[in-house]
C-alpha cells in the first residue's frame, strides 16, 4: 500500500503541476499514469512539438517543458506509478480513497486529482478507404521526431493548431511541404494562421484551402495524397509522408464509473475550487468542463492552484490554510 496526501491520475504537465502547488502547501503527491514516463500528450505525441503560450518563454519544445517542470517539483519528492492504468477506486469509512491500478497497486489517500488529459485517447483518422495499410510506412499520426521528415515532400491535414504549429515549424526541414484543409480558414491560434498564410505568400509552404481529402496511393510505402477541391477536381501529390491532424478521440476509461457527472467525455466540475460532484474528487486540465472552458495548459496550471488550495482542508483538516509574510529588503517571502 503506498500511503500518500493527494494521488494525481495523469502525469501530464497539469498533473505536474498539481505536484508543485500542493508542494507549497506541504502535501504529499502520488502521481500514476498508463503512459511509461512523465509528461502525457506532450512526451507521448509530440515531445518536438513547440509551445508558444507559456509564461516566459516566446516559444519552448513540448519535452523542454516537462523536464523543466520536473525539475520544479523535484524538493517535494512526489513518487511515481508509471506504465498502469487506474481501474478502481474505493471509499474509506473515513472519507479517504484507495485507488487500485491494472497492476494490482494500491494508493491510499486523502483526495483524488483526476488530471488525465483526454484520458485514453487515439488519434481521429480520415476516412480513406487504403490509409491503414499506409501506416507506419509514409502515414504518422504525430510527430515524434521531425528530422524523419528532413528533405522530405511532406502533406499535413488539418486546421487546428497541431496543424498550424507543425506547418510553421517543419517548413524549415522538409523539402516541401503542403498544407490541405477542408475550409478556407482556421480553428486554430490567429497568429499561428497569419504565419501560415506568410509562408504561403513566400511559397515556402503549398496551402490547399477549400479542399477534402479523396483518397492516398503507393506500393510498399505511400506515395501519393489525393484531394478534390470545391468544383470537384482532384489534384494527385506525390508525398513521402502524410500527416493527418485532426485531434484525438478522448475516452474515459473506468473513470466513466465512479458516479462523477460527465458531459461529452469531460468532467464537470465547479469553477469555485475544480472539485466534482464526489466530495474529495477533483478534475483539473483537458479531462474536465464547464462554461468557458479552455483547453489550454496555462488554464490547466490555473486549475491547479485553486485544487491544491480546496484540497488541504481534507489533508489537514485541524488547520487553516494561512500564509504568514516576512519582509527582507523590501522583499515579501514565506
Amino acid at each position: 500500500m503506498i500511503t500518500t496526501d493527494i494521488c494525481i491520475i495523469g502525469a501530464g504537465p497539469v498533473g505536474l503541476f498539481a505536484v508543485f502547488e500542493a508542494g507549497l502547501l506541504k502535501m504529499r503527491c502520488h502521481l500514476i499514469d498508463v503512459l511509461p514516463q512523465v509528461g502525457g500528450q506532450l512526451s507521448e505525441i509530440y515531445p518536438h512539438k513547440p509551445i508558444y503560450d507559456i509564461p516566459g518563454y516566446p516559444t519552448i519544445r513540448a519535452q523542454d517543458l516537462i523536464d523543466n517542470q520536473m525539475k520544479q517539483i523535484e524538493p517535494f519528492s512526489p513518487t511515481f506509478t508509471l506504465g498502469e492504468r487506474v481501474e478502481g477506486l474505493e471509499k474509506q469509512e473515513d472519507g479517504s480513497y484507495v485507488v487500485i491500478s491494472s497492476e494490482g497497486t494500491h494508493i491510499h489517500c486523502q483526495v483524488v486529482v483526476i488530471s488525465g488529459g483526454l484520458g485514453c485517447f487515439e488519434p481521429r483518422k480520415p476516412e480513406l478507404a487504403n490509409l491503414a495499410q499506409y501506416e507506419r510506412k509514409g502515414v504518422d499520426y504525430m510527430v515524434k521526431n521531425p528530422e524523419t521528415y528532413r528533405d522530405k515532400k511532406i502533406i499535413i491535414a488539418g486546421g487546428g493548431d497541431s496543424a498550424l504549429d507543425w506547418a510553421i515549424y517543419l517548413s524549415d526541414i522538409a523539402k516541401e511541404l503542403t498544407l490541405i484543409h477542408r475550409s478556407d480558414s482556421f480553428r486554430g491560434a490567429p497568429d499561428s494562421a497569419d504565419k501560415v498564410y506568410e509562408l504561403a505568400q513566400k511559397g515556402a509552404i503549398n496551402l490547399l484551402l477549400s479542399h477534402n481529402l479523396a483518397d492516398v496511393h503507393g506500393t510498399d510505402r505511400l506515395s501519393h495524397v489525393i484531394a478534390i477541391n470545391k468544383q470537384k477536381e482532384e489534384i494527385s501529390m506525390e508525398a513521402d509522408y502524410f500527416i493527418p491532424l485532426f485531434g484525438l478521440t478522448p475516452k474515459l476509461g473506468p473513470i466513466a464509473d465512479w458516479g462523477l457527472q460527465i458531459d461529452k467525455n469531460a468532467i464537470e466540475v465547479n469553477t469555485v475550487d475544480y472539485s466534482t460532484n464526489i466530495e474529495r474528487i477533483y478534475a483539473i486540465g483537458d479531462i474536465n468542463t464547464y462554461p468557458g472552458k479552455l483547453k489550454l495548459i496555462l488554464c490547466g496550471y490555473h486549475e491547479a492552484a485553486l485544487m491544491a488550495q480546496s484540497a488541504f482542508r481534507f489533508v489537514y483538516p485541524d488547520q487553516k490554510l494561512s500564509f504568514k509574510y516576512t519582509t527582507v529588503n523590501g522583499i515579501n517571502t514565506f
